[in-house]
């Protein structure tokens, strides 16, 4: 903490990773703004802004040289000595980068607004914070499958309504956590797809003062609009725009952010839950405290800071949902203050959350003795509806069998929640009209999971595998995730 007497951001000194802190820094954003700057005044040069009529400034390609030269060289403290007296950042930095390349100066942000440079670097933020939460969720997505193939045959018992269902495996339910991922990877690759640039469009988005520069040529302009785009790396452009880009786009990144959150919401309460029964934990190290009081204690913490991180994200989409709808006309600014909080918390704890995710994924423990367990003591009842098909099979009255099942169902269930164990089987070995069963099989809990085994492997092969196919995870070393 470099400043233990005022309040600092949690999400940047204890949960994001450095990847995506750096790309929300101050000097990546502003290194943006120049390099937008820079390629506007470059393809108004290429488009004739070169000479000396007394209507048009002179843009020369050693301007452009001594403004690349300069992109990050930024002086932070002019910067702020600019805004305290203008009131007005984009004002700042613009004096602030003419004071390092005074020969620039004044071919610096012709016929743009403020947003051609704010706007235009949140798009360039946004698309590459995407394509980092796409290579993690990646990532956790490798790690549910290598835990689902090792899992993909133990028999653990399924819930509905968080009460005892039929059987299901380990690897099964692994496969359903993925499966909410690789939805959200679908919807990451769909923002990306059609993610748009907002470009060179004006005050109120019009390009009338860059139809001005151009004297009237409608094509320039046009074309300054494709080029700046094209220099940033952008070939799908917005058609129209007010003075910035509709805030239904922020909206709809969000809740791609949301899917997300959504996603490892459920898998932290499914863990959290599994931990109470003893069935699979989150990692716990050597020396970890669970409790300050109870020392025995293996509390969940990183399965509940993944919720309580989840949560958060979930809950930003509303706030980028009323931004929209309260634009007026071309622009109002109330989105101005909401944005700079709203867009940084939202890709910092999404990266925080999907590092955790990663994290738990990797190394989630489990005890197949305790699955056993509480799979055997309500595996009786499940066992039912075959015993009833076999006793019909050999002959027996299925009513009659029925209520036999029924009665001796009742009564084990009475020595359950006595604190006994479940001798449904027993009883129903020792009653004759169940004689001559084959009790082993019937017993066998591999027996009643269905194709769960055989639908992780489809599900791998013909869903997860394609998907890591174009993906290259970075070494181990250089996404070390400290939890």
């Amino acid at each position: 903490m470099s400043d233990a007497h005022q309040w600092s951001h949690p999400l940047a000194e204890r949960y994001a990773g450095p990847r995506m802190l750096a790309l929300w820094s101050p000097q990546r954003r502003i290194g943006l703004w120049r390099r937008l700057w820079v390629a506007l005044a470059e393809a108004q040069m290429e488009l004739g802004l070169t000479q000396e009529d007394g209507v048009s400034p002179r843009i020369t390609p050693e301007q452009i040289a001594a403004m690349r030269a300069q992109v990050d060289n930024v002086d932070w403290a002019a910067a702020a000595a600019y805004e305290k007296r203008f009131r007005h950042d984009v004002m700042a930095h613009l004096h602030a980068f003419g004071d390092v390349c005074p020969e620039a100066r004044d071919i610096m942000h012709l016929g743009a607004t403020s947003c051609f440079v704010t706007d235009n670097a949140d798009l360039i933020l946004m698309r590459e914070g995407l394509q980092l939460l796409r290579g993690q969720t990646l990532a956790v997505i490798a790690a549910l499958a290598d835990f689902a193939r090792r899992w993909r045959g133990l028999p653990t018992l399924g819930y509905t309504h968080f009460q005892p269902a039929q059987l299901v495996t380990v690897g099964k339910r692994a496969c359903l956590w993925m499966h909410d991922l690789v939805l959200d990877v679908e919807e990451i690759d769909h923002r990306l797809g059609t993610l748009r640039f907002r470009g060179v469009k004006g005050t109120t988005g019009t390009q009338a003062s860059f139809l001005a520069l151009f004297r009237g040529d409608h094509e320039k302009v046009r074309q300054l609009d494709r080029r700046v785009g094209e220099k940033m790396g952008w070939t799908l452009l917005h058609a129209v725009t007010g003075q910035t880009y509709s805030r239904k786009v922020d909206a709809q990144i969000l809740h791609a952010l949301s899917g997300l959150a959504q996603s490892a919401h459920k898998f932290g309460n499914d863990l959290r839950l599994l931990q109470h029964h003893h069935e699979i934990e989150e990692p716990f190290e050597k020396e970890q405290v669970g409790s300050s009081a109870m020392a025995y204690k293996r509390n969940p913490m990183r399965s509940e800071r993944l919720c309580g991180l989840a949560r958060f994200i979930m809950n930003l989409v509303g706030n980028a949902e009323q931004t929209a709808a309260v634009q007026w006309f071309e622009r109002t600014l109330d989105d101005s203050v909401n944005r700079r909080l709203v867009l940084p918390q939202a890709f910092l704890a999404a990266d925080a959350l999907l590092r955790l995710y990663q994290n738990v994924a990797e190394g989630m423990e489990v005890h197949p003795d305790m699955i056993a367990a509480n799979a055997a003591r309500e595996l009786p009842f499940m066992a039912t509806e075959n015993i009833l098909m076999e006793a019909v099979r050999r002959g027996g009255d299925r009513q009659q069998l029925h209520e036999c099942i029924r009665r001796h169902s009742l009564a084990a269930m009475e020595r359950v929640k006595a604190g006994g164990a479940n001798d449904l089987l027993q009883r129903l070995e020792l009653d004759a009209a169940f004689a001559g069963m084959p009790w082993s099989n019937l017993a066998d809990a591999s027996q009643f999971v269905g194709r769960s085994p055989q639908q992780v492997d489809e599900f791998l092969q013909e869903i997860v595998e394609p998907l890591l196919r174009g993906w290259n995870p970075p070494s181990r070393e250089a996404v070390k995730i400290e939890i």
